[in-house]
């Protein structure tokens, strides 16, 4: 078993943005702003002992968009990505370990300026999803959640990319993509030059991602790295209730090893975790296993 170091003040910080993410259908809201009061209601704050850093509300979702409009919600998401990485700063600066609940893939954007603006870090991407849709491999942009991989490496509009001219957040050599199991978006990651494992059914997650891994982000030239965790990482036949499920995913033992596995290295500078939507969780039930899931991660305890 990988032994992590428990010694970390972990400082959860709530980050409900459902800017990056299109309506589910015509005049329903993404669901997944509630995300951090179902993992709070399932205890994970208490159980992780973590200190409580509150929310950074996020500014007001607008569903109208069409091709051509560019990024959905696009300046909201740059001021909130400013926000945030000022609040995430912050949490490093006083000696923390920054544990955010979102909220869409869109508030990656925070953590990797705020991470860029303190040097040279790395990214681990877990996610069934390459969220990697840029002008290069697309016709038009749209949700920001299924283009953050791409925002965060500086491709897409000045706006968001470069944010105090430092694009990009996180060079290419320094991702670590897991889990990715769509196949269009296994082809734009394998044409992109960017470090990868592709999840498949039955895949242990472990021994082989954790020695690519650390391959990438164990490098003497990164100060560190960010871990991103989509809940969609996890098969649906366990975690349904996501914007877009993806089979072939995860259980939750090797969610639970691989993220200890990440967490054991050398230079971990704090992690988030994505598009759980309590709308479609109504007994509680999967924010609880996520929570279970990152409490026996962060924590070196349970299963």
């Amino acid at each position: 078993m990988n032994t992590i170091t428990t010694d970390r003040r972990l400082v959860v910080l709530d980050a409900p943005s459902n800017l990056g993410l299109r309506p589910p259908a015509p005049d329903v809201v993404p669901g997944c702003y509630k995300a951090p009061w179902a993992l709070r209601d399932a205890g994970l704050v208490r159980r992780l002992g973590a200190d409580d850093a509150g929310a950074l509300v996020p500014p007001r979702y607008v569903a109208t968009w069409k091709p051509g409009d560019g990024v959905r919600n696009g300046p909201a998401i740059a001021a909130y990505a400013r926000a945030l990485a000022d609040r995430v700063s912050g949490i490093r600066r006083d000696g923390g370990f920054p544990v955010l609940l979102g909220g869409d893939c869109s508030i990656l954007l925070g953590p990797a300026l705020a991470l860029r603006e303190a040097g040279r870090y790395g990214l681990a991407y877990l996610d069934a999803h390459a969220d990697f849709r840029h002008l290069g491999n697309s016709p038009h942009v749209g949700s920001a959640a299924g283009e953050d991989l791409a925002l965060v490496t500086g491709r897409g509009e000045d706006y968001l990319t470069d944010i105090g001219g430092l694009r990009p957040y996180v060079r290419d050599e320094d991702v670590i993509v897991l889990g990715v199991r769509d196949e269009e978006d296994l082809r734009d990651i394998a044409d992109s030059g960017l470090a990868y494992v592709p999840g498949s059914p039955g895949s242990p997650g472990g021994d082989l991602a954790i020695e690519r891994a650390t391959q990438v982000l164990g490098r003497d030239e990164l100060d560190g790295f960010w871990i991103h965790v989509d809940a969609d990482v996890l098969d649906p036949s366990i975690l349904p209730a996501v914007d877009s499920p993806t089979p072939g995913g995860l259980d939750a033992a090797q969610l639970t090893e691989l993220l200890r596995g990440l967490l054991a290295l050398p230079g971990a500078a704090g992690l988030e975790v994505t598009i759980l939507d309590p709308d479609l969780d109504e007994d509680g039930s999967q924010a609880a296993l996520l929570a279970d899931i990152l409490v026996a991660a962060l924590t070196g305890t349970g299963k």
